[in-house]
């Protein structure tokens, strides 16, 4: 009888369960996305139905109504589709500063060595796609390649209500692998906007726009949570920013890095509670998910398809077909490859309770592109025009071919993932903590 060999001990553990304090949180994040999700679902299926309608006029009519003004010499006067993608957006955004800022300071991911999967897998998720894109779309010419980052992000809302239908009992690594991911990749996508879809720089309302970054940065560090002190800053950094003719969305990132995570040690009474990022994200993220994000996609779904005939005639243009491969093949091959070769680079092994069919159902989840993808279709190629329209029939296709495999794959697994989470979810002890998570402390 002999022993394993000293250095299988030694060997690190891919997506292994973190702690249960994070888990928890992953968990109440998660279903709060679930809601977004279905209303997402709901937003985007009433603009498709309506925009394909006897009454489709009306829904262009209103998604171009223009509102606003030029206060203070500003140029807000946009149209509703526009508030959408540039204001309500802005708010999602600044969601996923916040839960970034708390994932990297303090969630599980505050060690490198945890940080590292994700994130290389974002970036591989969003290379894959990018370069099949090129490739498909490389000999169009006319400005075809700005829509390369279309196919590179990933919905969370959208693979979580894809969750939710197929009633998989995803194990809490997955879960946090996958939320984690999609942060990620949400933030390298407001870096892409920023870097590859600004036209031109107004460096006067650019430089303007940290005076009120700046003072809310200070607010929020002082512990203030004065509503009527903090939104009137956001706003103004909003406005200005979206004046510099860099996208708003930046603004909402900017904003929630500057929130403080870690509660003040100093302060005694309430203030000692938790941080001003887990106050606000509490405060905002039904707002985020139940509102902004069904919202753009109410105005950013609805195209008028034109039947079978019109359908089939958009899958032959190179952009819908690069899309629609960079989804469904760009991003599950990214990210799965990613994963294979960190694990072989670190000779790290998965988690007992994960095989690789589990990570490749993950990576065909982010094959969900929708809310971002439509964004950047939008910057890409502009608002209304033929390209945008195949834009918009490539994200929905691909999206939702994305969605169907990884639900088929995820629910023949859905046997084996019940058992993980009745034995993760187990609480002998009756202490509210189960005991798989004690043990793994100890």
């Amino acid at each position: 009888m002999t022993a394993n060999p000293p250095h299988r001990s030694a060997r690190r553990t891919l997506l292994s369960r973190g702690s249960w304090a994070e888990t928890n949180r992953v968990s109440t994040i998660l279903r709060k996305e679930t809601v977004g999700g279905a209303l997402l679902l709901l937003a985007a299926a009433v603009a498709l139905v309506w925009a394909n309608s006897p009454w489709s006029e009306s829904y262009f009519a209103l998604r171009d109504l223009k509102a606003g003004g030029e206060p203070f010499g500003l140029h807000l006067d946009l149209a509703l589709g526009t508030w959408a993608a540039d204001g309500l957006l802005a708010l999602f955004f600044f969601v996923v500063g916040l839960e970034l800022k708390r994932e990297f300071v303090a969630g599980d991911l505050r060690d490198p060595a945890r940080a590292a999967l994700p994130i290389a897998a974002a970036v591989g998720g969003m290379v894959a796609p990018a370069l099949i894109f090129v490739a498909v779309t490389a000999h169009v010419g006319d400005g075809a390649l700005r829509g390369w980052a279309i196919p590179t992000a990933t919905d969370i809302a959208f693979a979580v209500a894809v969750l939710a239908v197929i009633s998989t009992h995803l194990p809490s690594a997955l879960r946090t692998f996958l939320l984690t991911l999609a942060v990620v990749d949400d933030l390298l996508a407001v870096l892409v906007i920023a870097v590859f879809y600004t036209e031109g720089i107004n460096w006067v309302a650019l430089l303007a726009a940290l005076a009120p970054l700046a003072l809310f940065a200070l607010c929020v560090q002082r512990r203030i949570r004065s509503w009527w002190l903090l939104v009137p800053l956001a706003l103004a950094t909003w406005a200005l920013m979206h004046e510099s003719g860099i996208h708003a969305t930046v603004a909402g990132v900017l904003l929630g890095f500057t929130v403080p995570v870690v509660r003040s040690q100093a302060a005694g009474g309430p203030e000692a509670g938790p941080g001003l990022a887990e106050h606000f994200e509490h405060r905002l993220r039904p707002l985020s998910a139940g509102f902004a994000v069904p919202v753009f996609a109410f105005f950013a779904a609805g195209v008028s398809i034109g039947g079978y005939t019109g359908f089939a005639e958009a899958m032959t243009d190179p952009i819908a077909l690069g899309i629609v491969l960079g989804l469904v093949v760009g991003k599950p091959v990214g990210i799965f490859l990613t994963t294979r070769v960190l694990a072989s680079v670190t000779r790290a092994d998965l988690d007992s309770a994960i095989r690789w069919i589990d990570v490749l159902g993950i990576a065909m989840l982010a094959g969900i592109g929708f809310t971002v993808s439509l964004l950047i279709g939008d910057l890409a190629y502009g608002i209304g025009s033929e390209r945008d329209d195949f834009v918009k029939i490539g994200v929905l296709t691909g999206s939702l071919a994305s969605a169907a495999l990884a639900a088929v794959l995820l629910r023949l697994r859905n046997r084996r993932y019940r058992a993980i989470h009745e034995q993760e979810t187990a609480d002998y002890d009756h202490d509210g903590v189960p005991d798989i998570y004690q043990a793994r402390q100890d």
